[in-house]
Protein backbone atom coordinates (compact mmCIF):
# COMPACT_ATOMS: atom_id res chain seq x y z
CA UNK A 1 0.00 0.00 0.00
CA UNK A 2 1.27 3.36 -1.27
CA UNK A 3 2.17 5.78 2.29
CA UNK A 4 -0.27 9.25 0.96
CA UNK A 5 2.23 11.71 0.57
CA UNK A 6 0.63 13.92 3.20
CA UNK A 7 0.75 11.51 5.89
CA UNK A 8 4.41 11.10 5.24
CA UNK A 9 4.93 14.71 5.91
CA UNK A 10 3.54 14.21 8.72
CA UNK A 11 5.61 11.17 9.99
CA UNK A 12 8.63 13.50 8.87
CA UNK A 13 7.19 16.65 11.08
CA UNK A 14 6.92 14.08 14.11
CA UNK A 15 10.57 12.88 13.76
CA UNK A 16 11.99 16.42 14.01
CA UNK A 17 10.71 16.20 17.37
CA UNK A 18 12.67 13.21 18.46
CA UNK A 19 15.98 12.90 19.32
CA UNK A 20 18.54 12.29 16.82
CA UNK A 21 19.24 8.56 17.82
CA UNK A 22 15.39 7.88 17.84
CA UNK A 23 14.86 9.29 14.35
CA UNK A 24 17.67 7.06 12.84
CA UNK A 25 16.06 4.15 14.68
CA UNK A 26 12.69 4.67 13.64
CA UNK A 27 14.26 4.83 9.64
CA UNK A 28 16.48 1.56 10.62
CA UNK A 29 12.73 -0.14 11.65
CA UNK A 30 10.44 1.35 8.97
CA UNK A 31 12.98 -0.23 6.67
CA UNK A 32 13.27 -3.49 8.57
CA UNK A 33 16.85 -3.52 8.82
CA UNK A 34 18.99 -4.86 11.28
CA UNK A 35 21.15 -2.97 13.53
CA UNK A 36 23.51 -4.71 15.63
CA UNK A 37 26.30 -3.78 17.60
CA UNK A 38 28.88 -4.54 14.25
CA UNK A 39 26.19 -3.41 11.44
CA UNK A 40 26.69 -0.27 9.29
CA UNK A 41 24.12 2.02 9.40
CA UNK A 42 25.30 5.10 7.15
CA UNK A 43 22.68 4.43 4.35
CA UNK A 44 19.99 5.37 7.39
CA UNK A 45 22.17 8.59 8.90
CA UNK A 46 21.48 11.88 7.08
CA UNK A 47 24.17 14.46 6.67
CA UNK A 48 24.79 16.25 10.00
CA UNK A 49 23.48 13.57 12.23
CA UNK A 50 26.44 11.92 13.20
CA UNK A 51 27.23 15.13 14.75
CA UNK A 52 23.68 15.39 16.43
CA UNK A 53 24.56 11.84 17.90
CA UNK A 54 27.89 13.37 18.97
CA UNK A 55 26.08 15.79 21.47
CA UNK A 56 23.50 13.75 22.39
CA UNK A 57 25.97 10.51 23.30
CA UNK A 58 27.40 13.74 25.29
CA UNK A 59 24.66 14.47 27.41
CA UNK A 60 24.06 10.67 28.36
CA UNK A 61 27.77 9.65 28.95
CA UNK A 62 27.51 12.47 31.55
CA UNK A 63 24.96 11.30 32.91
CA UNK A 64 27.00 7.33 33.41
CA UNK A 65 29.97 10.01 34.88
CA UNK A 66 27.23 11.02 37.40
CA UNK A 67 25.76 7.61 38.01
CA UNK A 68 29.16 6.86 38.86
CA UNK A 69 29.37 9.79 41.34
CA UNK A 70 31.97 11.26 39.96
CA UNK A 71 31.94 15.25 40.16
CA UNK A 72 33.10 16.24 36.51
CA UNK A 73 32.28 19.66 37.65
CA UNK A 74 34.95 20.14 40.16
CA UNK A 75 37.61 17.44 39.02
CA UNK A 76 39.58 19.12 35.93
CA UNK A 77 40.37 15.58 34.78
CA UNK A 78 37.03 14.54 34.20
CA UNK A 79 35.30 17.97 33.28
CA UNK A 80 35.92 17.20 29.17
CA UNK A 81 35.25 13.96 29.28
CA UNK A 82 31.96 12.74 28.08
CA UNK A 83 32.65 15.31 24.65
CA UNK A 84 35.62 13.22 24.18
CA UNK A 85 34.23 10.19 24.66
CA UNK A 86 31.56 10.80 22.37
CA UNK A 87 33.73 12.16 20.01
CA UNK A 88 36.13 9.16 20.54
CA UNK A 89 32.76 6.54 19.52
CA UNK A 90 31.29 8.69 16.82
CA UNK A 91 34.35 9.78 14.57
CA UNK A 92 37.39 7.39 15.61
CA UNK A 93 36.82 4.10 17.44
CA UNK A 94 33.17 3.13 16.25
CA UNK A 95 33.13 5.14 13.20
CA UNK A 96 33.06 2.18 10.89
CA UNK A 97 28.82 1.68 12.09
CA UNK A 98 28.27 5.46 11.12
CA UNK A 99 30.16 6.14 7.74
CA UNK A 100 29.88 4.73 4.37
CA UNK A 101 32.73 2.58 3.13
CA UNK A 102 35.77 3.77 2.39
CA UNK A 103 35.83 4.11 -2.08
CA UNK A 104 38.09 1.37 -3.47
CA UNK A 105 39.10 1.54 -7.29
CA UNK A 106 39.62 -1.45 -9.16
CA UNK A 107 41.64 -2.23 -11.65
CA UNK A 108 41.16 -5.33 -14.29
CA UNK A 109 44.13 -8.12 -13.85
CA UNK A 110 45.70 -7.24 -16.84
CA UNK A 111 48.55 -8.98 -16.70
CA UNK A 112 46.05 -12.23 -15.81
CA UNK A 113 48.19 -12.62 -12.42
CA UNK A 114 47.04 -16.15 -11.02
CA UNK A 115 50.04 -16.33 -7.91
CA UNK A 116 49.68 -15.88 -3.61
CA UNK A 117 49.39 -12.56 -2.72
CA UNK A 118 49.92 -11.90 1.14
CA UNK A 119 48.58 -8.75 2.98
CA UNK A 120 50.03 -7.91 5.94
CA UNK A 121 50.06 -7.59 8.97
CA UNK A 122 47.45 -5.09 8.86
CA UNK A 123 46.78 -3.28 12.43
CA UNK A 124 43.31 -4.11 13.66
CA UNK A 125 41.86 -1.93 16.13
CA UNK A 126 38.11 -2.66 17.65
CA UNK A 127 36.20 -3.12 20.74
CA UNK A 128 34.66 -6.26 22.41
CA UNK A 129 30.55 -5.92 21.91
CA UNK A 130 30.56 -7.50 25.22
CA UNK A 131 32.21 -4.59 27.23
CA UNK A 132 33.66 -2.37 25.05
CA UNK A 133 36.94 -3.58 25.78
CA UNK A 134 39.31 -2.26 22.67
CA UNK A 135 40.98 -5.49 20.68
CA UNK A 136 44.35 -5.01 19.30
CA UNK A 137 46.15 -7.49 16.92
CA UNK A 138 47.29 -8.21 13.40
CA UNK A 139 45.28 -9.11 10.08
CA UNK A 140 46.82 -11.43 7.18
CA UNK A 141 45.10 -11.45 3.85
CA UNK A 142 46.31 -14.47 1.22
CA UNK A 143 44.75 -13.58 -2.71
CA UNK A 144 44.88 -16.47 -5.21
CA UNK A 145 43.70 -14.14 -8.19
CA UNK A 146 42.53 -15.26 -11.31
CA UNK A 147 42.61 -13.74 -14.65
CA UNK A 148 38.62 -12.26 -14.05
CA UNK A 149 39.80 -10.78 -10.37
CA UNK A 150 40.02 -7.26 -9.88
CA UNK A 151 43.20 -5.42 -8.25
CA UNK A 152 43.05 -3.45 -5.38
CA UNK A 153 45.47 -0.96 -4.03
CA UNK A 154 47.55 -2.34 -1.32
CA UNK A 155 46.07 0.85 1.10
CA UNK A 156 42.90 -0.16 0.34
CA UNK A 157 42.92 -3.60 1.98
CA UNK A 158 43.92 -1.85 5.51
CA UNK A 159 41.51 1.21 4.88
CA UNK A 160 38.77 -1.60 4.36
CA UNK A 161 40.03 -3.77 7.70
CA UNK A 162 39.67 -0.68 9.51
CA UNK A 163 36.70 0.25 8.36
CA UNK A 164 35.17 -3.24 9.36
CA UNK A 165 36.83 -3.40 12.60
CA UNK A 166 35.93 -0.17 13.57
CA UNK A 167 32.82 -1.27 15.57
CA UNK A 168 31.79 -3.25 18.43
CA UNK A 169 32.68 -6.74 17.58
CA UNK A 170 33.22 -10.10 18.58
CA UNK A 171 36.48 -11.39 16.33
CA UNK A 172 34.86 -14.40 15.21
CA UNK A 173 32.23 -12.60 13.26
CA UNK A 174 34.88 -9.50 12.14
CA UNK A 175 36.86 -12.36 9.85
CA UNK A 176 33.54 -13.27 8.47
CA UNK A 177 32.59 -9.59 7.44
CA UNK A 178 36.14 -9.26 6.48
CA UNK A 179 36.31 -12.02 4.01
CA UNK A 180 32.62 -11.09 2.61
CA UNK A 181 33.60 -7.73 1.74
CA UNK A 182 37.15 -8.95 0.09
CA UNK A 183 35.22 -11.72 -2.01
CA UNK A 184 32.86 -9.15 -3.33
CA UNK A 185 35.28 -7.02 -3.86
CA UNK A 186 38.16 -8.78 -5.71
CA UNK A 187 36.57 -12.23 -6.68
CA UNK A 188 39.80 -14.27 -6.67
CA UNK A 189 39.81 -17.91 -6.86
CA UNK A 190 40.85 -18.04 -3.26
CA UNK A 191 40.98 -16.05 -0.60
CA UNK A 192 42.30 -16.73 3.52
CA UNK A 193 42.13 -14.37 6.00
CA UNK A 194 44.62 -14.88 9.35
CA UNK A 195 43.34 -12.36 12.42
CA UNK A 196 45.29 -12.62 15.75
CA UNK A 197 44.26 -10.39 18.63
CA UNK A 198 44.73 -9.46 22.05
CA UNK A 199 41.78 -9.11 24.03
CA UNK A 200 41.71 -6.31 26.96
CA UNK A 201 38.75 -7.50 28.12
CA UNK A 202 41.32 -11.16 29.27
CA UNK A 203 43.55 -8.19 30.21
CA UNK A 204 41.72 -6.21 32.25
CA UNK A 205 38.87 -7.86 33.97
CA UNK A 206 37.33 -11.14 34.48
CA UNK A 207 40.19 -13.45 34.73
CA UNK A 208 42.88 -10.83 33.72
CA UNK A 209 45.51 -13.07 31.75
CA UNK A 210 47.68 -10.70 29.76
CA UNK A 211 49.41 -13.53 27.55
CA UNK A 212 46.05 -14.93 25.82
CA UNK A 213 45.73 -14.11 22.40
CA UNK A 214 43.03 -15.12 20.18
CA UNK A 215 43.84 -16.51 16.62
CA UNK A 216 41.06 -17.77 13.79
CA UNK A 217 40.70 -17.92 10.35
CA UNK A 218 38.48 -18.01 7.51
CA UNK A 219 39.53 -20.29 4.26
CA UNK A 220 37.67 -19.91 1.14
CA UNK A 221 37.94 -21.26 -2.34
CA UNK A 222 41.28 -22.77 -3.14
CA UNK A 223 42.67 -22.41 -0.25
CA UNK A 224 39.84 -24.29 1.20
CA UNK A 225 40.13 -27.04 -2.00
CA UNK A 226 44.22 -26.86 -1.76
CA UNK A 227 46.10 -28.10 0.92
CA UNK A 228 49.24 -27.32 -0.54
CA UNK A 229 48.21 -23.51 -0.84
CA UNK A 230 47.08 -23.44 2.26
CA UNK A 231 49.92 -24.56 3.84
CA UNK A 232 51.91 -22.31 2.10
CA UNK A 233 49.87 -19.39 2.99
CA UNK A 234 50.30 -20.22 6.89
CA UNK A 235 54.07 -21.44 6.50
CA UNK A 236 55.17 -17.59 5.06
CA UNK A 237 52.64 -16.38 7.91
CA UNK A 238 55.34 -18.08 10.23
CA UNK A 239 58.02 -16.78 8.89
CA UNK A 240 57.14 -13.10 9.12
CA UNK A 241 56.23 -13.72 12.44
CA UNK A 242 59.72 -15.50 13.69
Amino acid sequence: MTTHPTALLRKIEEDRDLPVSERIRSRLKRANQRHYANDNISAYVMDGEVDELRVEVEAKMAEVLRSLVIDTESDHNTQGTARRVAKMFLTEVFKGRYHAMPSVTEFPNVEQLNELLIIGPITARSACSHHLCPILGKVWIGIMPNEHSNLIGLSKYARICDWVMSRPQIQEEAVMQLANILQDKVKPDGLAIVIEADHFCMHWRGVKDADSRMTNSVMRGSFLKDPDLRREFLSLLSKKNG
